[in-house]
């Protein structure tokens, strides 16, 4: 007999999660007691707020400094924190509290939501999940105390805990200035506690635990620590560092003579000024020079850096860094002539391959389609609307200052863009996996094609 396909499949579920979390933060953020000045706030615009919060996106139509009260602010990072973690992360975590039994679809559910290929120790895999997040967003908000509590007094408590929420899921919203981050350009402490948080949040949690699994085998025998990390981590890990250091270079280079931007800054100043746009153009959206302000060579360079984002299983969005690793070395092969695509000495599977191929294939088109509706309501520079698409699709929160002068219909584009470039790539990943279990698969005759 034939099994009966489910009425609502995985991807419909984690497509819907987001959308009512969405929904749901539009209409509390709509009510007057949500906005600073105490009058309601068009729908559009909270739901605009509501979808660049739970796609942790951070491109903003009113600014969240002066435009949201307390209450609005804690309705915001509540939305950064879901869509940080995930909708799913987050109910398994209170049915693990509650002591109610996850079943198999529950299961399931998880295992999708997060890209995994095993069902084994996903409870397991939630609460340390949700323990090291809340671990690491609460030491990035001491940090930042040391900061912000001598400049705001007590309010820079609940600054802190804001920005750490926020960098840790590469959201790029902030409470603490119209221009977000430009006025701690140069102070170290928030440059590196920001980086950090960016970055850990990023990797991946998969990378987390493969990489204290290595630490904890050293305690008791000699390791190599790079050698035993799994695959998966090796190309996280390279792909990061390498992105990082290389588009902080070009950034660097590009932007050296630049008064606008850092121009005027010591070589060290510069050094620090070029990392942080080179990380933070990885999905986090804070901004320490203004945009619009970078070069033409710069801004280029971040709309791929945008593009790739961060790694796979964390907060970032983008293509991924094993996406663009994958498309990299199974280009490199294809120009060899060599049948298999091979990294780090071991061969990687023709469905990662494909699965590579098709996210960013999405992404670019989701990203394409968004740039020539954008273009077509709204009369901006070419750049700064696909500095603003870019940023949409891969979840960013970067803006040459196009976001806040957006009509009607360009943020409606904007809010589509948003919540496709969040969870397109994450419906695909789990098309894929479904598509392991199809058996019965009828093949076509092969026929050959002129390509390239």
């Amino acid at each position: 007999m034939k099994k009966q396909r489910p009425l609502v499949s995985t991807t419909h579920i984690i497509l819907l999660s987001f959308l009512i979390a969405i929904l749901i933060g539009a209409v509390l953020l709509s009510l007057p007691i949500s906005s600073a000045d105490g009058k309601p706030t068009s729908f559009l615009d909270a739901l605009f707020t509501a979808t660049t919060s739970t796609c942790v996106t951070g491109l903003v139509v009113t600014s969240t400094v002066s435009s949201w009260s307390v209450f609005g602010q804690v309705v915001i990072l509540i939305l950064i924190q879901i869509g940080g973690l995930g909708v799913i992360t987050i109910m398994s975590e209170l049915m693990i509290l509650l002591h109610k039994k996850m079943g198999i679809g529950d299961r399931l559910l998880l295992q999708d939501a997060f890209n995994l290929n095993s069902l084994s120790g996903l409870v397991r895999f939630v609460k340390k999940v949700v323990t090291g997040t809340l671990i690491i967003e609460g030491i990035g908000a001491l940090l930042y105390m040391t900061v912000f509590i001598p400049e705001f007094g007590a309010k820079g408590i609940w600054i802190s805990v804001f920005t750490s929420v926020s960098a840790f899921c590469n959201a790029g919203i902030d409470i603490i200035a119209e221009n977000s981050l430009c006025d701690y350009a140069l102070n170290p402490v928030i440059n590196v506690v920001t980086c950090a948080l960016i970055i850990l949040g990023g990797i991946g949690y998969i990378v987390w635990w493969d990489v204290l699994r290595v630490l904890k085998k050293a305690r008791t025998k000699k390791v190599r620590f790079f050698r035993d990390l799994t695959l998966h981590s090796k190309i996280a890990i390279t792909a990061t560092l390498i992105l990082i250091f290389v588009g902080a270079a070009f950034i660097f280079a590009f932007e050296y003579n630049n008064p606008q931007t850092m121009g005027n800054y010591t070589l060290f100043q510069k050094i620090e000024v070029s990392l942080f746009q080179s990380v933070t153009t990885r999905t986090a959206g804070f901004a320490t020079v203004p945009q619009e302000n970078l070069t033409n060579a710069s801004a280029i360079v971040c709309l791929l850096l945008m593009f790739i984002g961060g790694s796979p299983v964390g907060t970032a969005g983008g293509i991924k860094t094993v996406t663009f690793a994958v498309i990299i070395v199974s280009a490199i092969a294809s120009i060899r002539n060599k049948e298999d695509t091979e990294v780090f000495g071991r061969q990687l599977t023709k469905q990662a391959v494909s699965k590579a191929v098709a996210v960013t294939c999405m992404s670019f088109i989701i990203m394409f389609t968004s740039t020539v509706l954008l273009s077509a309501v709204t009369d901006a520079n070419a750049l700064d609307i696909v500095y603003e698409t870019v940023s949409a699709t891969a979840t960013v929160g970067l803006t040459r200052n196009l976001t806040a002068s957006l009509g009607s219909v360009g943020k409606l584009i904007i809010i589509i863009t948003m919540y496709l470039g969040r969870v397109g790539p994450i419906s695909l990943a789990v098309a894929f996996k479904r598509s392991k279990d199809n058996q019965n698969i009828v093949r076509n005759p092969i026929e050959e094609i002129s390509v390239g």
